[in-house]
């Protein structure tokens, strides 16, 4: 299991266990699975209905007492609390695990108190139902969110994530891969003032952080900037701390077709975009937003070469809790 991570969100990642089952369009090309596919000779022994839920070692399951030990020289070093990823390789509030071990990972939640735990789930249903006893006692340390990849998503989700009571420390979203626009000011979740005011961000004004980031991975799906910009618009408006993690495979720009070539303009100047020369083989890896000759459009690279700028700035941005 992963300790010290790449996520950019993140400082640590810990996996109290492995497993899952897709439950909608953005885990179709789950990295979770394809790695558990890897480890198992070929066969992802602990994804889909009915397979079972694979508990990590002991050694994996002492690490957070480790990182508690040496929090308070974290906190000197670097000013702020250290932030860890529970479950990058499964869900928290998954059905199918074992509810004894959920039990153990509160207690360690609980004996932790100076670590930050961010629980990231698609089952924001089955949050409050599975709450701890000790509830009350560790939800100033413990950051709830919710993925979600498209306004159908983000209306289904977020209700759930926000119903939850009494409220711990930060409520969350994490739109990866993001596979379709999303709005805050008409969504069905939404608090409505009244019948005659309704594009309004009071929705989002509840929660305290976003997430954005596009697809990585081979066969990774586009994300239309326009998407991350609406999103980057909208927390800016509304004061909610907004991350951009990532363009993923594709790297925004501008097409123009010419008949022989394709020529490409990538949005952020420091991305290289390689000789086009060889017109077929860069058509398996082109594509236009609105399906037009020549316009808007994403050239497939791959995550490394993509980077995270959007409109020549990052945008890294923390709940304020955390400073």
């Amino acid at each position: 299991m992963v300790e010290n991570s790449a996520i950019e969100w993140c400082d640590h990642t810990f996996n109290p266990w492995e497993g899952c089952q897709k439950v909608s369009p953005g885990c179709d090309h789950c990295y979770a699975e394809a790695r558990n596919q890897r480890f198992g000779g070929g066969i992802a022994t602990n994804w889909g209905p009915g397979a079972p839920r694979r508990k990590t070692s002991l050694a994996n399951w002492f690490k957070p007492r480790r990182w508690q030990r040496e929090a308070k020289a974290f906190f000197s070093a670097n000013g702020r609390r250290q932030r860890v990823f529970c479950s990058s390789l499964a869900d928290v509030f998954d059905n199918a695990v074992d509810p004894l071990w959920r039990a153990e990972l509160w207690e360690l939640i609980r004996d932790t108190p100076d670590l930050d735990w961010l629980l990231l789930t698609k089952r924001p249903q089955n949050i409050q139902k599975m709450l701890p006893p000790c509830w009350d006692e560790i939800r100033a340390h413990v950051w709830f969110g919710t993925s979600t990849e498209d306004q159908t998503e983000a209306d289904r989700r977020i209700i759930h994530l926000m119903a939850v009571t009494p409220r711990p420390a930060v409520f969350f979203l994490s739109i990866e891969p993001a596979l379709g626009p999303i709005t805050f000011r008409w969504a069905s979740w939404q608090p409505i003032r009244s019948k005659f005011h309704t594009n309004h961000l009071d929705g989002l004004r509840q929660l305290d952080w976003i997430i954005m980031g596009g697809e990585s991975g081979p066969v990774a799906r586009p994300m239309h900037p326009e998407w991350v910009r609406a999103i980057r618009d909208q927390c800016k408006e509304a004061e909610v701390p907004f991350l951009f993690k990532q363009w993923g495979a594709w790297a925004p720009g501008m097409w123009l077709d010419n008949g022989d070539t394709a020529m490409f303009a990538a949005d952020d100047a420091a991305i290289t975009v390689p000789d086009m020369s060889d017109h077929d083989r860069w058509q398996r890896r082109v594509h236009w937003f609105d399906e037009a000759p020549d316009g808007p459009g994403a050239i497939f690279l791959g995550k490394h070469h993509t980077g995270r700028l959007l409109d020549g700035a990052i945008h890294n941005e923390f709940p304020r809790v955390s400073q």
